[in-house]
């Protein structure tokens, strides 16, 4: 008499991949209640309620995308069903995103006791993956909310945008109180920064248990520096385009602004920093030398897949402008050198979906200044990485550790990022040899364009497996979203 099925379903023939094992090893998969149960070779079919054949592909942990923006220029439960299939359709199957009070989101300010829980009802049953917040106090009240964000909704990461006092989210500003929601008296300086830092000092003190996934986040430019050089670029007219809104952000704010985010932190003993989307070299080189200053302090360096795979001499052009800018090849070798040095520890996209008609103007869509920031990528981020990653010797591996183990474990995912027994049976099934370009017009998401248009990546996601649901599978979305939010204390 043969015994009944133990596991809910069985992958056959998975070359798996994970971060912390060298080799790439043939297995089967046995998921139980959305959990890897069982990871061994050659696995009885007899042991699962349904069998699917790996067909010797890839298998990656699902993809943590630690840095998108759902909402941000579409209704939130809009912009997730559709921004999240994107996800899917990437190999994402953990969606972690910026949220903040003030002009776009949901347009409103006052207090988070009443607006993250109107974040959290526009998102329930819209998202094709599991998602979690980061938050953004952005006036002087939010910071005393801060344990509230964190005990009632497990949000245990923040962030600070560190431009936005002075300087508009897509060019010169002088009303950014307005943008921001908040009192003419109010101000959104270093000294609001500093004052984040030291309640997240004290969060870390009173909860000792998740002090290692508590962490403040940091857009790191300097309004004063963007004010000034955007006003010279737009007055030289030898540059144009992404070179121009290089220049007009130039590397040199990032690194300034880097440098003091990095003393706040040793003067507040904010103890885990993350320096978001590093663009260019001297960025890096003021992040590892932040690094070396202050070895107490816990960094952690960020760069984004655009910012991997695009220049400023990109065909792209306008469709290309995003915060901090895309930068000259010799930025873009310096990251990646970086990230082959083991001085990167998290991949991102930096998901922002803008839409062709909201990005660019009708009537001058060639003008960089008149051009909407940001721009979505998700869908692209694994096969963005692999591609151009494996061109630069960068292993299988080192790929699932910044895509999938570190995200997760700085951000408190910890049933995430592993192929292992007990967590979340997350999977990816990559063809390595697959070939293909980019276009717009095969994405889910509502973008109708992308920065990526027309290039070659090879290493293309077949399947997507959330807690063991399959939710892609060659081109198609399946089923209605089932995404989870993730509470982090």
């Amino acid at each position: 008499m043969s015994q009944a099925p133990v596991l809910d379903l069985i992958i056959k023939n998975v070359r798996v991949v994970r971060p912390h094992h060298d080799a790439v090893e043939l297995l089967d998969l046995g998921i139980k209640d959305g959990k890897f149960a069982t990871i061994a070779p050659n696995i009885s079919p007899d042991t699962g309620k349904e069998v699917l054949n790996g067909k010797n592909l890839l298998g990656f942990p699902g993809v943590v995308d630690a840095h998108m923006h759902i909402g941000i220029y579409q209704p939130l439960d809009k912009d997730a069903v559709t921004e999240t299939k994107a996800a899917a359709m990437g190999g994402v199957t953990t969606s972690l995103n910026y949220i903040r009070t003030g002009q776009y989101y949901l347009n409103k300010g006052g207090s988070y006791r009443d607006f993250f829980p109107e974040v959290l009802a526009l998102s329930a049953g819209h998202f094709f993956v599991d998602y979690g917040y980061h938050v953004a106090p952005i006036a002087s009240q939010h910071i005393d909310e801060i344990p509230l964000l964190f005990e009632e909704h497990g949000v245990s990461s923040f962030k600070i945008f560190m431009f936005y006092g002075g300087y508009g989210l897509h060019g010169l500003s002088d009303q950014q109180n307005l943008f921001l929601m908040i009192n003419k008296e109010e101000r959104y300086d270093f000294a609001h920064f500093e004052f984040i830092m030291r309640r997240l000092t004290r969060l870390m003190e009173e909860h000792p248990e998740a002090r290692d996934t508590i962490s403040l986040s940091l857009h790191c430019e300097v309004a004063e520096i963007l004010n000034a050089y955007t006003k010279i670029v737009e007055n030289d007219s030898s540059l144009s385009g992404l070179h121009a809104y290089s220049a007009a952000r130039p590397p040199h704010s990032e690194g300034l602004a880097i440098c003091i985010a990095s003393y706040l932190a040793h003067e507040t003993q904010c103890a885990n920093i993350n320096l978001l989307h590093l663009s260019s070299r001297k960025a890096m080189e003021a992040a590892l030398t932040m690094q070396t200053a202050f070895p107490h302090i816990n960094f952690r360096r960020e760069v984004t897949v655009g910012h991997l795979l695009l220049d400023v001499d990109t065909p792209a052009a306008t469709w290309a402008k995003v915060n901090p800018p895309i930068r000259p090849r010799a930025d873009v070798e310096y990251l990646w050198q970086a990230v082959l040095n083991h001085q990167v520890d998290w991949i991102v996209s930096d998901h922002a979906c803008c839409s062709a008609e909201q990005k660019r103007s009708a009537k001058d869509p060639n003008n960089i200044w008149l051009a909407k920031s940001g721009f979505g990528g998700t869908e692209y981020l694994l096969s963005g990485v692999f591609s151009e990653g494996r061109k630069r010797g960068m292993s299988y591996n080192h790929m699932a550790k910044l895509l999938s183990w570190n995200p997760s474990r700085r951000f408190g995912l910890l049933q995430k990022g592993d192929i292992a027994i007990g967590y979340d049976a997350d999977l990816v099934l990559v063809d390595p040899n697959e070939t293909f370009v980019v276009r717009a017009a095969e994405s889910e998401s509502q973008q109708g364009y992308t920065p990526f248009e027309g290039v070659e990546l090879t290493g293309r996601v077949k399947s997507t497996f959330l807690r063991g649901n399959l939710i892609y599978n060659n081109g198609q979305v399946l089923g209605s979203p089932t995404g989870r939010y993730l509470k982090r204390c």
